[in-house]
């Protein structure tokens, strides 16, 4: 939630501030290059590799921006070619996509599809990405080259995350995938400032750095002055003892570190004066505007500001302020009785003056009547990488548990004298690393949960300040992206705060019943970060990677067959279709019946063995698939079901030769030895299936040719023959004649044209096979195939019954061990 800003301008003030800010940053590109060159350096230059994601896969790229960083530069190259309208045509399930977060990396399962831009990557887009819930995600385009600046983007931590496909069925476990794999490389340079004092893009403005020394301060009781502050301890109040002197329309920008959570952090603007050219005394400076723009992160502009307004006319007073470094922008304007006069110069004179308060240690709140906790990380033992639980260092509960009991931890007062504005504050570490894991929030009551939570990163939350959080059932930050509500009701709060940020989280407990804290009622809270939401609910497996660079670990689920979603809390496929689903793949193997009734009729009992093989190891191959049951490992079974399904389809051509088997036995080990090194490696790829074909279509050609030199005469040409072309040609058009004849007497060609029908609808049930539809044409790919081998087996003619028969045409006839005609 944003920060409510404070606009105390008059009218003209921006339009002259807008012209002002133009005069500024308005320098020429070359110039500024050349500035830059000399104020700036590579403070870090990463190239990422050629790589390939896989379809619904991911990769993560974490880019560490320090505090002094000038600019970010970006390039991404991929082999992705989508053009407007062709994204339009591609589902969001099998999109490319690229994401860019700041504070941890992009979730794409839980993304809104609001948050998808169909357009090309513009530096303009990041003018507003700040915070843990803004994410922008984009399609993935051949070449993307992206330069930020600190003016547009805040110091810490960005992800660059690279999808191929979103949704509720990327991390679903599939049967067949069939979307294209994508090759990227990337290159990342972050160019920083050489010293403190330097910002913009090319080091070229000077910033005044606002800090505090022991001899800048001075008594804090004097200086607090707002009333809602009670106590003077821990207060650090300073004043800039140089004094700034600007022209109108000038601006001078200033920086001011926060170190800690803080209550508070006051800016004011004393002694303030003027003075012109024409003389030497000054003029009332009670008509001055001396405008500001703050924003916390990045240079203040305009459009872009966390607060705004008139620092001659009130201080500014900024709640619970986030850690890290502030920006001010001051620019003086006169009224217009001295607009008139444009002889006159008049510098506007001043000194900065600001207060940071803090409570005391174990004190939170606007008074400091709030009750602090500082929660302590245990480690849970034989888990992930920082997982663990977290319970408040204090004598008041025990540590023997996770769990914890609120009420011995409760503050007594309730600020502003309001009954159900009593706060609890408890604060929380995250660890460089692990932003890839999830914070997990519960609240249990006997009767009914009487609290309200806000969360926040770097800085205390309150009703205006957070960045996530829950009332009740139906006012809470379910719709959020990253906020994971679960089984919630009046006597139970069950939340997860996905993939969140490093640094210090803050979780404020507003009691709305804090009268009552006296009673039996007892609420146990218990703070976790966890790997994977909810344990993937049952339905998946959690796994851990590392990021490009290595320095953080996410986790993610993979889910089974019938659920999908970030948590595998998304029912893809129900029940019954998953009963279904099961039935079909596994009886549609029983088509394997058929070729191995018949190979065993025919005594062909290798090709009786293999066929038979080839039915249970499918069958069991997809009971495990479909998560049936898995009689062995699943990489065991998925080869032993390509392999043999290879084998018996190339078997079948083999079989329609007529050889020894002593050959046979030759070509059916090479292809044993092909078919399994294709089974090992990609054994889903299509194109297996036209190797595969082609494989046996050259074993069938081998054996034609083994048969054909076994049994062809060798031909003795005449001279007279040799010489007489006519003659010659007639021998060799007779011989085509009479190997065409045999090949006619070879099939049975009524089954051989039902064996090709059947193939080509295997092939078409293969092409039309995708993630949804796969269980229903797989199944009919399991009939068709085997129901095309049963005819091919059926089409070979074993014997032709003319021995010894010699042919009207003068050549020997086929006996039964002949199959091509003899030469003369």
């Amino acid at each position: 939630m944003a920060d409510n800003s404070i606009l105390c301008c008059s009218c003209y003030t921006i339009p002259t501030l807008f012209l002002l800010l133009s005069s500024l940053f308005g320098y020429s590109h070359s110039i500024n290059e050349q500035l830059g060159s000399h104020n700036s350096f590579t403070v870090s230059s990463f190239r990422y590799p050629e790589s390939e994601v896989k379809p619904y896969d991911l990769r993560y790229i974490r880019v560490d921006l320090p505090p002094w960083f000038s600019s970010l530069s970006i390039a991404v190259e991929s082999d992705v070619d989508l053009d407007a309208k062709s994204i339009s045509k591609v589902p969001k399930s099998t999109l490319p996509m690229i994401c860019f977060r700041d504070g941890s990396p992009p979730l794409p399962d839980v993304l809104n599809i609001s948050l998808v831009e169909l357009g090309p990557v513009s530096n303009s887009s990041f003018e507003a990405l700040h915070g843990p819930e803004n994410v922008q995600c984009y399609p993935m385009q051949k070449n993307i080259m992206v330069k930020l600046t600190n003016e547009q983007i805040s110091p810490g931590v960005w992800y660059l995350g690279l999808f191929n496909g979103i949704g509720p069925t990327r991390t679903q476990s599939k049967m067949i995938i069939r979307s294209p794999a994508y090759s990227f490389s990337a290159n990342v340079s972050v160019e920083g400032c050489t010293t403190s004092t330097m910002w913009g893009q090319y080091c070229n403005q000077t910033i005044d750095s606002l800090s505090c020394s022991p001899s800048d301060s001075f008594n804090p009781i004097e200086n607090v002055s707002n009333a809602d502050f009670q106590t003077t301890e821990n207060v650090v109040s300073c004043k800039n003892v140089e004094t700034s002197c600007l022209g109108e329309g000038e601006v001078k920008v200033y920086s001011l570190e926060v170190q800690e959570v803080a209550e508070q952090l006051i800016i004011m603007i004393v002694n303030v004066s003027s003075s012109t050219t024409l003389s030497s005394n000054a003029f009332n400076a009670s008509g001055t505007n001396l405008t500001y723009f703050v924003r916390h992160g990045a240079m203040p502009s305009i459009a872009l500001h966390d607060y705004s307004g008139d620092l001659n006319k009130a201080s500014l007073v900024i709640r619970f302020p986030k850690i890290g470094r502030w920006f001010i922008a001051i620019s003086p304007s006169l009224s217009n009785g001295f607009r008139r006069n444009q002889n006159i110069s008049i510098q506007i004179c001043y000194s900065f003056k600001w207060q940071v308060l803090q409570c005391p240690l174990g004190k939170a709140g606007f008074n400091c009547t709030s009750e602090r906790y500082v929660l302590e990380t245990v480690l849970r033992r034989d888990s992930s990488p920082f997982e663990s639980y977290y319970l408040p260092v204090s004598g008041k509960v025990s540590p023997d548990s996770a769990n914890f009991p609120l009420e011995p931890l409760l503050s007594n007062a309730s600020y502003g004298g309001e009954p159900d504005n009593s706060w609890t504050y408890f604060l929380l570490n995250i660890p460089r690393g692990a932003a890839g894991g999830n914070i997990h929030v519960r609240l249990t009551s006997d009767t009914k949960i009487n609290y309200e939570i806000y969360a926040r990163v770097d800085g205390f939350a309150s009703l205006d300040n957070w960045d996530y959080y829950y009332a009740n059932k139906s006012r809470s930050s379910d719709g959020s992206a990253f906020f994971l509500l679960y089984n919630s009701s009046e006597g139970k709060v069950d939340f997860y705060i996905l993939y969140v940020q490093e640094g210090t989280w803050t979780f404020g407990l507003r009691n709305l019943n804090s009268t009552n804290n006296a009673s039996n009622d007892q609420t146990i809270m218990s703070v976790s970060v966890e790997r994977c939401a909810r344990k993937c609910s049952s339905h998946g497996e959690c796994k851990v990677a590392l990021d490009a660079s290595g320095l953080t670990s996410y986790s993610f689920c993979s889910c089974d067959r019938t659920h999908g979603g970030f948590d595998c809390s998304v029912e893809i496929v129900s029940h019954q279709g998953h009963i279904k689903q099961s039935i079909a793949l596994i009886a549609s193997n029983a088509a394997a019946l058929f070729p191995a009734y018949w190979a065993l009729r025919k005594k062909a009992f290798a090709e009786w063995v293999l066929f038979t093989s080839s039915g249970i190891s499918s069958g069991l191959y997809h009971a495990c698939d479909v998560g049936t049951w898995c009689a062995l490992s699943f990489g065991v079974l998925q080869f032993m079901d390509f392999w043999l399904s290879f084998m018996a389809v190339v078997s079948t051509f083999v079989y329609l030769t007529t050889i020894n088997e002593a050959y046979k036995r030759t070509i059916q080990t090479v292809v044993a030895i092909l078919t399994a090194l294709m089974a090992i490696t990609k054994a889903t790829r299509s194109s297996n299936i036209i190797l595969v074909m082609s494989i046996g279509a050259c074993g069938l050609l081998i054996g034609w040719l083994i048969e054909f030199s076994t049994h062809l005469r060798s031909f003795s040409f005449p001279t007279e023959i040799c010489l007489n072309m006519p003659a010659w040609w007639h021998t060799i058009r007779r011989w085509f004649n009479n190997l065409l004849k045999t090949l006619l007497r070879r099939f049975r060609w009524g089954f051989l044209l039902v064996g090709f029908t059947a193939l080509a609808m295997a092939a078409i049930s293969w092409k039309l096979e995708s993630t949804e539809s796969y269980w229903i044409w797989h199944s009919m790919w399991h009939i068709t195939i085997y129901t095309s081998s049963f005819f091919f087996l059926c089409s070979k003619v074993e014997t032709i019954h003319s021995e010894n028969q010699t042919l009207p045409d003068g050549n020997y006839a086929l006996t039964r061990q002949d199959s091509f005609p003899r030469g003369e």
